[in-house]
């Protein structure tokens, strides 16, 4: 009898990947967390809180889209969206933010500091924080603060302080180099609040805990609504957080076909591109073991992409490994064809989804051609638009035809 694989992780690890790499300043809180995380991982009132909070101040569960035009645009078959982008704030990461912040509370930390890229993990703390009654610092790259202006406008009206991050490339990477060395120093009071599937342990299992009702919910309403589970689910990554959430309730049904989208930007050369399996370099980044993009030397090369979400050089642990057992599939596309992706959606079906869910759909795009109409495809909408606006306007007009 085949041994089943095992996707859970063990001590810290999945497989190979994961684990706690991390200066010495940094252990006592990191210790402290994995404490207090295995205490409270099991306690019905927490997660009865935490249900309630997703329930009535989220608006979970999401809805589960049909979108026959799109479908008809691109020659598909059924395409249903997992509609994260109707969640309060505009995407997945309020799932994580609240549960993150209840553990906070739980562990009398009033000071709550977290990194951003794009901005929605910066917009959802702030929520969280706000409604909690917790003081909230965000770090952000300079770069994304100039990209993402709706989103530090949001983020400062719920009370947050932006920190600009000006080192290096001024992006996502950066942020988190900053929100480290402020937690180094502030651990006594301060709760740091890590946005995606990724870092030490045990971020990477508390994320993709509190963002597994993605795909419980999904799980549901397909069996609902088609009466059959889907035949493939698509959602893009970048540390991972929404793709192992919308996953994660799928890993042990084999014919549901996976399928992670990053971001191919404008090359194929290192520093053109966030596409870390297109390279499969295994190495350690802000305190985790995964696929990395470096160079030869083994310094992190820098990333490019049109969206700031994935414009990170890192994969999450559990996407490293799913990747090696080949439960899952990691391909990528361009900058253009997410733009053509997100236009597309807007005109067929009056949805204006956020740049890293557009790669999702281009992906679709793709493949469409070769799928049979019967079959059922789901893509995780992971946030929606308004944030790309200033991206979008700030481009060529006779590119995006606005």
């Amino acid at each position: 009898m085949k041994q089943k694989k095992s996707f859970q992780q063990k001590h810290g690890r999945y497989g190979e990947f994961g684990g706690v790499y991390m200066p010495e300043l940094l252990m006592a809180p990191i210790h402290e967390l994995t404490l207090a995380w295995n205490k409270i991982k099991h306690q019905k009132q927490f997660h009865s809180t935490l249900i309630n909070l997703l329930k009535n101040y989220a608006g979970r569960p999401t809805a589960l889209t049909e979108t026959p035009h799109f479908s008809k645009a691109i020659t598909g078959p059924r395409i249903f969206l997992k509609r994260e982008d109707l969640l309060h704030t505009g995407a997945h990461k309020l799932n994580n933010a609240l549960g993150q912040c209840l553990l906070a509370k739980q562990m009398v930390k009033k000071r709550i500091i977290a990194e951003t890229g794009a901005g929605q993990h910066g917009v959802a703390t702030a929520a969280a924080c706000a409604y909690l009654g917790l003081e909230c610092v965000i770090y952000m790259g300079s770069e994304d603060i100039k990209r993402q202006s709706p989103n530090v406008l949001r983020m400062t009206l719920m009370g947050a302080k932006i920190v600009s991050v000006k080192n290096g490339t001024a992006t996502l990477k950066d942020a988190i180099n900053d929100t480290l060395r402020d937690w180094s120093e502030s651990y006594s009071d301060t709760y740091y609040c890590l946005g995606s599937a990724l870092g030490p342990h045990p971020y990477p299992e508390m994320v993709a805990s509190f963002q597994s009702i993605i795909g419980k919910e999904t799980k549901k309403q397909c069996l609902a609504q088609i009466q059959a589970l889907p035949d493939i689910i698509i959602a893009c990554v970048g540390g991972g957080s929404n793709a192992i959430g919308i996953f994660s309730a799928f890993l042990d049904e084999p014919k549901v076909r996976l399928i992670g989208v990053e971001a191919g930007g404008h090359g194929f050369e290192l520093g053109e591109h966030a596409a870390r399996f297109h390279m499969l370099t295994p190495g350690v980044l802000h305190g985790c073991y995964t696929y990395v993009l470096q160079d030869t030397h083994g310094q992190i090369a820098p990333t490019a992409s049109i969206s700031a979400g994935l414009d990170y050089p890192a994969v999450g642990p559990q996407h490293a490994l799913l990747y090696q057992q080949k439960r899952a599939e990691y391909v990528s596309v361009n900058d253009q064809e997410a733009l053509h992706a997100l236009k597309l959606l807007a005109r067929t079906e009056g949805i204006i989804c956020a740049l890293e869910s557009a790669h999702a759909l281009a992906y679709l795009i793709k493949i469409a051609p070769n799928l049979s109409k019967t079959q059922n495809i789901v893509v995780n909408l992971s946030g929606r638009g308004d944030k790309d606006l200033p991206t979008l306007m700030g481009m060529e007009k006779d590119q995006v035809n606005i």
